[in-house]
Parts: C-alpha cells; sequence; structure tokens
C-alpha cells in the first residue's frame, strides 16, 4: 500500500486504536518541544538583554579612558583621585 493509496478496510480497530495512541504521544511531544522552544527563546532574548547592557558598561568604562598621551591615574570608578605631584613622593621630614 503506497500513501496515495486509499486507507484498506481490512484495517481493524486494533490497528486504528494503535494509531491514535501514537498521534496522541506525538501531539504530547509535540506540545513538550513547543515548551522547550518557547523558553529557550525567552532566555535568549535574557542573554541579548544582557550582552547589550554588558556591551554598554564596556563603552562606558572605554569613553571615561585618558588619551594615550595624559600620565595621569586611571579613575574608572569615579572616585576623586588627588592629582599626583612629583614632589609629593618624598617620605614626609619630621623636624
Amino acid at each position: 500500500m503506497s500513501i496515495l493509496d486509499p486507507i484498506d478496510q481490512s484495517d481493524s480497530p486494533a490497528d486504528l486504536g494503535s494509531l491514535c495512541t501514537s498521534i496522541a504521544r506525538l501531539r504530547e511531544k509535540i506540545a513538550l518541544v513547543s515548551d522547550a522552544v518557547q523558553k529557550l527563546n525567552q532566555n535568549c532574548e535574557q542573554l541579548e538583554s544582557k550582552i547589550d547592557d554588558a556591551q554598554k558598561r564596556i563603552q562606558h568604562i572605554l569613553s571615561r579612558l585618558p588619551e594615550q598621551s595624559d600620565g595621569r591615574q586611571l579613575n574608572l570608578l569615579g572616585e576623586a583621585v588627588p592629582p599626583n605631584n612629583p614632589e609629593d613622593d618624598n617620605e614626609p621630614t619630621t623636624h
């Protein structure tokens, strides 16, 4: 019997029951796969959002880097750092 041939009338009710059972199992599996795909899409969207946020933070940090000719200390945290004077590098003297 080919796919194009009509269903053979000699099929027993047991064969039809088996077919219905197989179809029901396939429906359950399709539903599980659909749920899994939906969860994967949600996870993907969350990861893309996290990646975008990380790229923005990195770009913000890079924008705060001094030029290569600037010899000052890097201040990436935004805290106030007094300028480093060469004469301040010496230990304080006590008189």
